[in-house]
């Protein structure tokens, strides 16, 4: 997430003489993003790429999940429901487990889905506010679920662990170099109504970075793709990464949160690590099945 802070200027007056100091750029990097980070992406690297595809499963409900309860925190404040939120859970799991589950076990997340609005409708509270905790219940699984089940369909196509690979790569690449540059050279407001401290120069970072390492891992270890390809992914997981950043910060705005959680030092909770990946894992899943046409063998 980039970060950039308006230039200040001091002017100081002595002896009728001004003197007026230039802007300076305010580094404030947070080494708890580091440690983080290096605690993680060893082992999400060996879950994506030597372990079987359910254990990447596993790890996406187990990330996943944290996220949902967040977003439901978040939306519900005090109405927090546990039983309402648990039966969420169940179809969220479901809905990103579908691939590996028996066909019969996609009845039982349709029923799921109705348990979900009978329970919220049955509920205390006026007819409003039960059914606006219905439409939350549902967004939370469609807006961390789908993107997810997405994933888990990426790793089952050919190749399919260095796709994945492929996707967190870019997608940590644009958030790092949006960070970085902008916390070095951020004084432009991208949209300031929505996400403050994220500037042009922080975009743009990010877009170099994110361009940059999609090239160099076609070349290493994503073969299946084509160069063009890694360019155009380049471009297309920045700004979608972009959109799934600005949309989690509308949603925090306008709940008056300022992160959703602080399970990640440095970081803040799990659905402002997973934010950007809800919007690129189905446009790259996409993009490689349908306009590259990849397909999962039969």
């Amino acid at each position: 997430m980039s970060v950039g802070y308006p230039p200040i200027t001091e002017t100081i007056v002595h002896s009728s003489i001004s003197v007026t100091i230039p802007p300076a750029h305010t580094r404030r990097f947070d080494l708890r993003r580091l440690y983080t980070a290096a605690a993680l992406i060893p082992t999400v690297y060996v879950i994506i790429v030597y372990l079987a595809p359910w254990a990447l499963t596993l790890l996406l409900i187990a990330v996943g999940s944290i996220a949902l309860v967040e977003f439901y925190h978040i939306c519900f404040q005090s109405r927090f429901n546990r039983f309402t939120v648990g039966v969420g859970l169940v179809v969220f799991v479901l809905f990103v487990a579908r691939d590996h589950l028996p066909f019969a076990l996609m009845h039982l997340l349709a029923a799921s889905v109705l348990v979900v609005s009978i329970a919220v409708s049955l509920s205390s509270g006026q007819t409003d506010r039960r059914w606006n905790g219905v439409l939350i219940i549902l967004s939370g699984v469609l807006y961390i679920g789908f993107p997810l089940s997405t994933v888990v369909a990426s790793r089952s196509l050919p190749a399919g662990e260095f796709l994945v690979l492929f996707l967190a790569v870019v997608t940590w690449a644009s958030d790092t170099g949006a960070y970085y540059a902008g916390t070095l050279w951020g004084t432009h407001p991208l949209l300031p109504s929505v996400s403050p401290k994220k500037t042009v120069e922080g975009v743009l970072g990010g877009l170099v970075l994110a361009v940059g390492a999609s090239v160099l891992a076609q070349w290493w270890f994503a073969p299946q793709l084509s160069p063009s390809d890694a360019v155009i992914l380049g471009l297309l997981l920045t700004g979608t990464g972009l959109l799934g950043d600005l949309f989690e910060s509308m949603i925090k705005r306008r709940t008056g949160v300022k992160d959703s959680g602080g399970i990640l030092p440095g970081h803040g909770g799990m659905l402002d690590r997973l934010d950007s990946l809800l919007f690129t894992a189905p446009a790259f899943y996409y993009y490689v099945a349908y306009v590259r046409g990849l397909s999962p063998p039969l």
